[in-house]
Protein backbone atom coordinates (compact mmCIF):
# COMPACT_ATOMS: atom_id res chain seq x y z
CA UNK A 1 0.00 0.00 0.00
CA UNK A 2 1.18 3.35 -0.95
CA UNK A 3 0.40 7.19 0.28
CA UNK A 4 1.59 10.73 -0.22
CA UNK A 5 3.76 12.61 1.59
CA UNK A 6 3.34 16.23 0.82
CA UNK A 7 4.41 19.51 2.48
CA UNK A 8 2.81 22.15 2.10
CA UNK A 9 2.69 26.02 1.62
CA UNK A 10 4.16 26.24 -2.08
CA UNK A 11 2.09 27.99 -4.46
CA UNK A 12 1.01 26.63 -7.60
CA UNK A 13 2.82 27.78 -10.70
CA UNK A 14 3.02 26.59 -14.02
CA UNK A 15 0.98 24.38 -16.87
CA UNK A 16 -0.71 21.06 -16.25
CA UNK A 17 -2.53 19.09 -19.30
CA UNK A 18 -5.58 17.74 -18.38
CA UNK A 19 -6.13 13.82 -19.19
CA UNK A 20 -9.09 12.35 -21.21
CA UNK A 21 -12.20 12.11 -19.12
CA UNK A 22 -12.69 9.38 -16.57
CA UNK A 23 -16.36 8.99 -16.96
CA UNK A 24 -16.38 8.83 -20.77
CA UNK A 25 -13.83 6.60 -21.12
CA UNK A 26 -15.49 4.37 -18.73
CA UNK A 27 -19.00 4.59 -20.98
CA UNK A 28 -17.09 4.18 -24.19
CA UNK A 29 -15.14 1.42 -23.24
CA UNK A 30 -17.36 -0.75 -23.08
CA UNK A 31 -19.63 0.54 -25.78
CA UNK A 32 -16.92 -1.33 -28.03
CA UNK A 33 -18.71 -4.04 -27.28
CA UNK A 34 -21.36 -2.67 -29.73
CA UNK A 35 -19.73 -2.87 -32.67
CA UNK A 36 -17.73 -6.22 -32.36
CA UNK A 37 -15.16 -4.72 -34.25
CA UNK A 38 -11.85 -2.66 -34.01
CA UNK A 39 -11.93 0.44 -32.40
CA UNK A 40 -9.18 3.09 -31.50
CA UNK A 41 -9.78 4.78 -28.66
CA UNK A 42 -7.69 7.55 -27.50
CA UNK A 43 -7.08 10.22 -24.82
CA UNK A 44 -7.66 7.68 -22.31
CA UNK A 45 -6.27 8.56 -18.86
CA UNK A 46 -3.91 5.93 -17.63
CA UNK A 47 -5.43 5.13 -14.71
CA UNK A 48 -6.96 2.02 -12.35
CA UNK A 49 -10.34 2.32 -13.35
CA UNK A 50 -9.83 2.13 -17.50
CA UNK A 51 -6.98 -0.44 -16.68
CA UNK A 52 -10.02 -2.58 -14.89
CA UNK A 53 -11.56 -2.66 -17.69
CA UNK A 54 -9.09 -3.62 -19.60
CA UNK A 55 -8.96 -6.66 -17.77
CA UNK A 56 -12.98 -6.97 -18.19
CA UNK A 57 -12.61 -7.22 -22.22
CA UNK A 58 -9.96 -9.33 -21.97
CA UNK A 59 -11.89 -11.74 -19.61
CA UNK A 60 -14.84 -11.83 -21.78
CA UNK A 61 -12.73 -13.20 -24.82
CA UNK A 62 -11.88 -9.72 -26.38
CA UNK A 63 -8.18 -7.95 -27.05
CA UNK A 64 -7.81 -5.28 -25.58
CA UNK A 65 -3.99 -2.91 -25.46
CA UNK A 66 -3.25 0.10 -23.70
CA UNK A 67 -0.21 2.59 -24.31
CA UNK A 68 1.51 4.48 -22.03
CA UNK A 69 0.24 7.58 -23.94
CA UNK A 70 -3.37 6.32 -23.51
CA UNK A 71 -4.18 4.78 -26.60
CA UNK A 72 -6.63 1.69 -26.26
CA UNK A 73 -6.53 -0.87 -29.21
CA UNK A 74 -9.58 -2.70 -28.80
CA UNK A 75 -10.76 -6.07 -31.21
CA UNK A 76 -14.52 -6.95 -30.02
CA UNK A 77 -15.25 -9.09 -32.56
CA UNK A 78 -14.32 -12.58 -30.54
CA UNK A 79 -16.43 -12.08 -27.91
CA UNK A 80 -19.50 -14.55 -27.53
CA UNK A 81 -21.45 -13.51 -24.56
CA UNK A 82 -21.18 -10.78 -22.17
CA UNK A 83 -20.93 -12.83 -18.92
CA UNK A 84 -18.69 -12.01 -15.93
CA UNK A 85 -20.12 -13.48 -12.85
CA UNK A 86 -16.35 -13.77 -11.08
CA UNK A 87 -16.75 -10.43 -9.37
CA UNK A 88 -14.16 -8.45 -11.96
CA UNK A 89 -17.01 -6.02 -11.96
CA UNK A 90 -17.02 -5.20 -8.23
CA UNK A 91 -13.75 -3.44 -8.81
CA UNK A 92 -16.17 -0.66 -10.19
CA UNK A 93 -18.88 1.05 -10.13
CA UNK A 94 -19.03 1.62 -14.37
CA UNK A 95 -18.90 -1.95 -14.78
CA UNK A 96 -22.89 -1.84 -14.95
CA UNK A 97 -22.27 -0.43 -18.60
CA UNK A 98 -21.66 -3.83 -19.44
CA UNK A 99 -25.59 -4.09 -18.87
CA UNK A 100 -26.48 -2.11 -21.54
CA UNK A 101 -23.79 -3.26 -24.56
CA UNK A 102 -24.22 -6.58 -23.58
CA UNK A 103 -27.68 -6.73 -23.93
CA UNK A 104 -27.42 -4.42 -26.92
CA UNK A 105 -25.54 -7.34 -28.77
CA UNK A 106 -25.90 -10.58 -27.34
CA UNK A 107 -29.87 -10.18 -26.05
CA UNK A 108 -28.18 -11.14 -22.46
CA UNK A 109 -25.95 -10.44 -19.44
CA UNK A 110 -24.96 -12.01 -16.59
CA UNK A 111 -22.39 -9.68 -14.08
CA UNK A 112 -21.79 -9.41 -10.15
CA UNK A 113 -23.26 -6.82 -8.84
CA UNK A 114 -21.02 -3.33 -9.59
CA UNK A 115 -18.74 -1.76 -6.40
CA UNK A 116 -17.51 1.30 -6.87
CA UNK A 117 -16.61 4.26 -3.57
CA UNK A 118 -18.92 4.43 -0.81
CA UNK A 119 -20.36 7.63 -1.66
CA UNK A 120 -24.22 6.64 -0.13
CA UNK A 121 -27.13 4.72 -1.98
CA UNK A 122 -26.24 4.83 -5.85
CA UNK A 123 -29.06 2.38 -6.87
CA UNK A 124 -29.66 1.52 -10.33
CA UNK A 125 -33.57 1.12 -10.41
CA UNK A 126 -33.18 3.76 -13.22
CA UNK A 127 -31.30 1.36 -15.11
CA UNK A 128 -33.98 -1.42 -14.84
CA UNK A 129 -37.08 1.09 -15.76
CA UNK A 130 -35.13 1.77 -18.72
CA UNK A 131 -33.95 -1.54 -20.05
CA UNK A 132 -37.11 -3.54 -19.07
CA UNK A 133 -38.91 -0.42 -21.61
CA UNK A 134 -36.91 -1.96 -24.09
CA UNK A 135 -38.19 -5.63 -23.76
CA UNK A 136 -35.63 -6.78 -21.03
CA UNK A 137 -36.65 -9.15 -17.69
CA UNK A 138 -33.98 -8.85 -14.85
CA UNK A 139 -33.29 -11.57 -12.17
CA UNK A 140 -30.94 -10.86 -9.13
CA UNK A 141 -29.57 -13.49 -7.19
CA UNK A 142 -26.86 -13.88 -4.90
CA UNK A 143 -25.14 -10.32 -6.01
CA UNK A 144 -25.30 -11.98 -9.51
CA UNK A 145 -27.66 -9.72 -12.26
CA UNK A 146 -29.09 -11.56 -15.34
CA UNK A 147 -30.53 -9.39 -17.73
CA UNK A 148 -32.09 -10.93 -21.18
CA UNK A 149 -34.57 -10.19 -23.76
CA UNK A 150 -36.20 -12.52 -26.90
CA UNK A 151 -35.51 -9.20 -28.68
CA UNK A 152 -35.35 -5.07 -28.35
CA UNK A 153 -38.34 -2.88 -29.09
CA UNK A 154 -37.73 1.26 -28.98
CA UNK A 155 -39.69 2.55 -26.64
CA UNK A 156 -40.45 6.37 -25.06
CA UNK A 157 -39.09 6.40 -21.38
CA UNK A 158 -39.33 9.05 -18.93
CA UNK A 159 -36.46 8.32 -16.22
CA UNK A 160 -37.72 9.58 -13.13
CA UNK A 161 -34.91 11.12 -11.57
CA UNK A 162 -31.76 12.17 -13.78
CA UNK A 163 -29.42 9.44 -14.33
CA UNK A 164 -26.08 9.70 -15.92
CA UNK A 165 -25.86 5.98 -15.99
CA UNK A 166 -29.18 4.95 -17.21
CA UNK A 167 -29.28 7.49 -19.79
CA UNK A 168 -26.00 5.73 -21.37
CA UNK A 169 -27.10 2.29 -20.68
CA UNK A 170 -30.54 3.06 -22.58
CA UNK A 171 -28.90 4.30 -24.97
CA UNK A 172 -26.24 1.38 -25.83
CA UNK A 173 -28.96 -1.31 -25.60
CA UNK A 174 -31.36 1.22 -28.24
CA UNK A 175 -28.57 1.68 -30.12
CA UNK A 176 -30.01 -2.03 -32.00
CA UNK A 177 -33.87 -1.87 -30.29
CA UNK A 178 -36.41 -2.06 -33.25
CA UNK A 179 -37.61 1.19 -34.46
CA UNK A 180 -37.26 4.25 -32.44
CA UNK A 181 -36.36 4.93 -28.39
CA UNK A 182 -36.82 8.29 -26.61
CA UNK A 183 -35.12 8.92 -23.53
CA UNK A 184 -36.90 12.26 -21.81
CA UNK A 185 -35.50 13.96 -18.60
CA UNK A 186 -32.16 12.43 -20.01
CA UNK A 187 -28.80 13.38 -18.50
CA UNK A 188 -27.06 16.29 -20.42
CA UNK A 189 -23.78 15.71 -19.04
CA UNK A 190 -20.56 15.99 -21.16
CA UNK A 191 -19.76 12.21 -21.05
CA UNK A 192 -23.28 11.53 -22.07
CA UNK A 193 -22.46 13.43 -25.36
CA UNK A 194 -19.30 12.01 -25.60
CA UNK A 195 -20.72 8.44 -25.70
CA UNK A 196 -23.29 9.18 -27.85
CA UNK A 197 -21.24 10.53 -30.31
CA UNK A 198 -18.61 7.45 -30.15
CA UNK A 199 -21.40 5.57 -30.95
CA UNK A 200 -22.88 8.22 -33.83
CA UNK A 201 -19.02 7.52 -35.32
CA UNK A 202 -19.30 3.97 -35.39
CA UNK A 203 -22.84 4.23 -37.35
CA UNK A 204 -25.39 4.91 -34.44
CA UNK A 205 -28.36 6.85 -35.12
CA UNK A 206 -28.63 9.40 -31.89
CA UNK A 207 -29.65 12.40 -31.83
CA UNK A 208 -30.52 15.00 -29.00
CA UNK A 209 -27.55 14.11 -26.52
CA UNK A 210 -26.43 16.84 -24.48
CA UNK A 211 -30.22 17.50 -23.82
CA UNK A 212 -32.64 16.36 -21.94
CA UNK A 213 -34.38 14.74 -24.73
CA UNK A 214 -32.66 11.88 -26.93
CA UNK A 215 -33.94 10.20 -29.65
CA UNK A 216 -32.56 6.54 -30.91
CA UNK A 217 -32.95 4.87 -34.55
CA UNK A 218 -32.30 1.63 -34.38
CA UNK A 219 -30.20 0.37 -36.98
CA UNK A 220 -28.16 -3.34 -37.75
CA UNK A 221 -25.16 -2.81 -36.93
CA UNK A 222 -22.06 -0.81 -36.14
CA UNK A 223 -18.15 -0.91 -37.11
CA UNK A 224 -15.45 0.26 -36.21
CA UNK A 225 -13.30 3.29 -35.89
CA UNK A 226 -10.65 5.69 -34.05
CA UNK A 227 -12.09 7.92 -31.69
CA UNK A 228 -10.43 10.55 -29.09
CA UNK A 229 -12.18 10.56 -25.60
CA UNK A 230 -12.92 14.53 -24.33
CA UNK A 231 -10.95 15.93 -21.47
CA UNK A 232 -11.68 15.22 -18.21
CA UNK A 233 -13.50 18.48 -16.98
CA UNK A 234 -13.26 17.28 -12.86
CA UNK A 235 -9.35 16.46 -12.99
CA UNK A 236 -9.58 20.41 -14.73
CA UNK A 237 -11.51 21.91 -11.75
CA UNK A 238 -9.27 20.00 -9.25
CA UNK A 239 -6.35 22.01 -10.48
CA UNK A 240 -8.38 25.42 -10.72
CA UNK A 241 -9.19 24.96 -7.21
CA UNK A 242 -6.10 23.93 -6.01
CA UNK A 243 -4.59 27.22 -7.76
CA UNK A 244 -6.90 29.45 -5.98
CA UNK A 245 -6.05 27.14 -2.40
CA UNK A 246 -2.58 27.56 -2.57
CA UNK A 247 -2.37 31.51 -4.07
CA UNK A 248 -1.20 30.10 -7.00
CA UNK A 249 -1.21 31.01 -10.84
CA UNK A 250 -2.02 27.81 -13.64
CA UNK A 251 -2.34 27.44 -16.74
CA UNK A 252 -4.77 24.27 -17.36
CA UNK A 253 -4.35 22.80 -20.84
CA UNK A 254 -6.20 20.62 -22.97
CA UNK A 255 -9.91 21.30 -22.06
CA UNK A 256 -13.18 22.33 -22.97
CA UNK A 257 -14.10 25.70 -21.34
CA UNK A 258 -17.90 25.22 -21.47
CA UNK A 259 -17.62 22.04 -19.38
CA UNK A 260 -16.12 24.12 -16.39
CA UNK A 261 -18.53 26.97 -16.25
CA UNK A 262 -20.19 26.15 -13.02
CA UNK A 263 -16.73 26.19 -11.32
CA UNK A 264 -15.28 28.81 -13.26
CA UNK A 265 -18.27 31.19 -12.21
CA UNK A 266 -18.40 30.23 -8.29
CA UNK A 267 -14.12 31.15 -8.09
CA UNK A 268 -14.67 34.26 -10.14
CA UNK A 269 -17.69 35.03 -7.31
CA UNK A 270 -14.60 34.59 -4.82
CA UNK A 271 -12.37 36.40 -6.38
CA UNK A 272 -10.34 34.48 -8.87
CA UNK A 273 -8.60 35.95 -11.88
CA UNK A 274 -9.72 33.47 -14.66
CA UNK A 275 -8.96 34.00 -18.30
CA UNK A 276 -9.73 31.86 -21.54
CA UNK A 277 -7.34 31.12 -24.08
CA UNK A 278 -9.33 28.54 -26.55
CA UNK A 279 -8.86 25.18 -25.19
CA UNK A 280 -6.72 26.20 -21.88
CA UNK A 281 -7.44 28.29 -18.62
CA UNK A 282 -5.41 30.84 -16.31
CA UNK A 283 -6.38 30.85 -13.54
CA UNK A 284 -4.65 33.58 -10.85
CA UNK A 285 -4.42 34.04 -7.36
CA UNK A 286 -4.60 38.27 -7.07
CA UNK A 287 -6.76 39.33 -3.81
CA UNK A 288 -8.02 37.58 -0.86
CA UNK A 289 -10.59 35.80 -1.34
CA UNK A 290 -14.25 35.48 -0.12
CA UNK A 291 -16.65 32.89 0.87
CA UNK A 292 -19.53 31.70 -1.50
CA UNK A 293 -22.52 29.39 -0.95
CA UNK A 294 -22.66 25.68 -3.56
CA UNK A 295 -25.14 23.40 -4.27
CA UNK A 296 -24.08 20.67 -6.12
CA UNK A 297 -27.05 19.53 -9.22
CA UNK A 298 -26.84 17.63 -12.27
CA UNK A 299 -25.29 19.50 -15.62
CA UNK A 300 -25.09 22.32 -16.13
CA UNK A 301 -25.37 22.39 -12.45
CA UNK A 302 -22.21 22.67 -10.14
CA UNK A 303 -20.50 19.32 -10.43
CA UNK A 304 -21.07 16.68 -7.02
CA UNK A 305 -17.16 15.07 -8.05
CA UNK A 306 -16.18 18.96 -7.29
CA UNK A 307 -17.79 19.66 -4.02
CA UNK A 308 -15.07 18.10 -1.66
CA UNK A 309 -11.78 20.43 -2.92
CA UNK A 310 -14.40 23.34 -3.53
CA UNK A 311 -15.38 22.67 0.52
CA UNK A 312 -11.02 22.61 1.09
CA UNK A 313 -11.27 26.01 -0.63
CA UNK A 314 -13.81 27.48 1.69
CA UNK A 315 -12.67 26.22 4.34
CA UNK A 316 -9.39 28.34 3.98
CA UNK A 317 -11.64 31.73 3.07
CA UNK A 318 -12.44 33.82 5.79
CA UNK A 319 -16.38 34.29 6.65
CA UNK A 320 -19.07 31.52 6.65
CA UNK A 321 -19.94 29.64 3.32
CA UNK A 322 -22.73 26.62 3.14
CA UNK A 323 -22.16 23.41 0.46
CA UNK A 324 -25.34 21.68 -0.14
CA UNK A 325 -24.74 18.13 -1.64
CA UNK A 326 -27.83 17.44 -3.59
CA UNK A 327 -26.57 14.57 -5.12
CA UNK A 328 -25.28 12.04 -2.67
CA UNK A 329 -26.49 11.43 0.63
CA UNK A 330 -23.43 10.11 1.78
CA UNK A 331 -20.39 12.57 0.20
CA UNK A 332 -19.36 14.64 3.43
CA UNK A 333 -17.20 11.69 5.07
CA UNK A 334 -13.84 13.31 4.36
CA UNK A 335 -15.31 16.35 6.79
CA UNK A 336 -13.61 14.32 9.55
CA UNK A 337 -10.37 14.13 7.83
CA UNK A 338 -10.27 17.83 7.44
CA UNK A 339 -11.09 18.92 11.08
CA UNK A 340 -8.05 16.38 11.92
CA UNK A 341 -6.63 19.55 9.69
CA UNK A 342 -7.85 22.07 12.01
CA UNK A 343 -10.93 23.04 9.49
CA UNK A 344 -14.46 24.07 11.34
CA UNK A 345 -17.14 22.49 9.31
CA UNK A 346 -20.26 21.40 11.04
CA UNK A 347 -22.30 18.94 9.04
CA UNK A 348 -26.31 18.06 9.35
CA UNK A 349 -27.60 16.05 6.85
CA UNK A 350 -26.29 16.89 3.18
CA UNK A 351 -25.70 20.55 4.29
CA UNK A 352 -22.14 21.59 5.54
CA UNK A 353 -21.34 24.98 7.59
CA UNK A 354 -18.19 26.57 7.09
CA UNK A 355 -16.49 28.85 9.14
CA UNK A 356 -13.32 29.36 7.46
CA UNK A 357 -10.12 29.66 9.33
CA UNK A 358 -6.80 31.14 7.94
CA UNK A 359 -4.24 28.27 7.74
CA UNK A 360 -5.06 24.34 7.79
CA UNK A 361 -2.74 22.34 10.03
CA UNK A 362 -0.83 19.00 8.54
CA UNK A 363 -1.80 15.82 9.44
CA UNK A 364 -2.52 11.77 8.79
CA UNK A 365 -5.08 11.82 6.29
CA UNK A 366 -6.83 8.65 4.90
CA UNK A 367 -8.97 8.98 1.40
CA UNK A 368 -12.76 7.99 1.74
CA UNK A 369 -12.84 7.85 -1.61
CA UNK A 370 -12.05 8.86 -5.06
CA UNK A 371 -13.03 12.53 -5.35
CA UNK A 372 -12.40 13.07 -1.12
CA UNK A 373 -8.90 11.72 -1.64
CA UNK A 374 -8.16 14.66 -4.56
CA UNK A 375 -9.61 16.81 -2.02
CA UNK A 376 -7.57 16.06 0.62
CA UNK A 377 -4.06 16.25 -1.80
CA UNK A 378 -5.35 19.66 -2.22
CA UNK A 379 -5.61 20.15 1.79
CA UNK A 380 -2.18 19.15 2.24
CA UNK A 381 -0.67 21.18 -0.73
CA UNK A 382 -1.74 24.14 1.41
CA UNK A 383 -1.50 23.23 5.23
CA UNK A 384 1.88 24.26 7.35
CA UNK A 385 4.26 21.13 7.38
CA UNK A 386 4.37 17.48 6.58
CA UNK A 387 0.97 15.56 6.33
CA UNK A 388 0.61 12.24 5.20
CA UNK A 389 -2.34 10.68 2.73
CA UNK A 390 -3.06 7.17 3.30
CA UNK A 391 -5.27 5.14 0.89
CA UNK A 392 -4.31 6.85 -2.03
CA UNK A 393 -5.41 3.43 -4.40
CA UNK A 394 -8.88 5.30 -4.53
CA UNK A 395 -7.36 8.63 -5.70
CA UNK A 396 -5.49 6.60 -8.36
CA UNK A 397 -8.74 5.05 -9.72
CA UNK A 398 -9.31 8.29 -11.01
CA UNK A 399 -6.12 10.88 -11.70
CA UNK A 400 -3.63 10.05 -13.79
CA UNK A 401 -0.27 10.67 -12.26
CA UNK A 402 -1.13 13.29 -9.57
CA UNK A 403 2.38 13.48 -7.76
CA UNK A 404 3.95 13.91 -10.84
CA UNK A 405 1.56 16.76 -12.19
CA UNK A 406 1.66 18.29 -8.84
CA UNK A 407 5.63 18.21 -8.63
CA UNK A 408 5.79 19.83 -12.07
CA UNK A 409 3.81 23.13 -10.40
CA UNK A 410 6.13 23.30 -7.87
CA UNK A 411 4.84 21.18 -5.15
CA UNK A 412 6.33 19.35 -2.67
CA UNK A 413 5.13 16.00 -2.77
CA UNK A 414 6.23 12.03 -2.81
CA UNK A 415 4.78 8.31 -3.22
CA UNK A 416 6.13 5.98 -0.88
CA UNK A 417 5.29 2.92 0.52
CA UNK A 418 3.25 2.70 3.77
CA UNK A 419 6.48 1.31 5.75
CA UNK A 420 8.63 4.11 4.71
CA UNK A 421 9.22 6.91 7.34
CA UNK A 422 7.60 10.12 6.90
CA UNK A 423 9.77 12.78 6.32
CA UNK A 424 10.44 16.61 4.75
CA UNK A 425 13.96 15.48 3.58
CA UNK A 426 11.82 12.29 1.39
CA UNK A 427 9.79 14.95 0.00
CA UNK A 428 12.88 17.25 -1.14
Amino acid sequence: MAKLLIEGGNRLRGKVNISGFKNAALAIIPATILTGSVCVVENLPVIQDVIVYQDILKKLGGEASLSDSGTMVIDTSKIQACNLPNGLTKKLRASYYLLGAGLGRFKEVTISYPGGCDIGLRPIDQHVKGLEALGAVFEVNDGLIKVSAEKLIGNKIYLDVVSVGATINIMMAAVFAEGKTVIENAAKEPHVVDTANFLNAMGANIRGAGTDVIRITGVQELHGGTYSVIPDQVEAGTYMIASAVTKGDLIINNIIPKHLEPVTAKLKEMGMSIEEYGDSLRVHYEKELVPVNIKTLPYPGFPTDLQQPMTVLLSTVKGESIVIESIFENRFRYIEELHKMGANIKVEGRVAAISGIEKLKSAEVKATDLRAGAALVVACLAAEGVSTVHDIYHIDRGYEFIENKFMNLGAKIRRVEDDEENSAEMIR
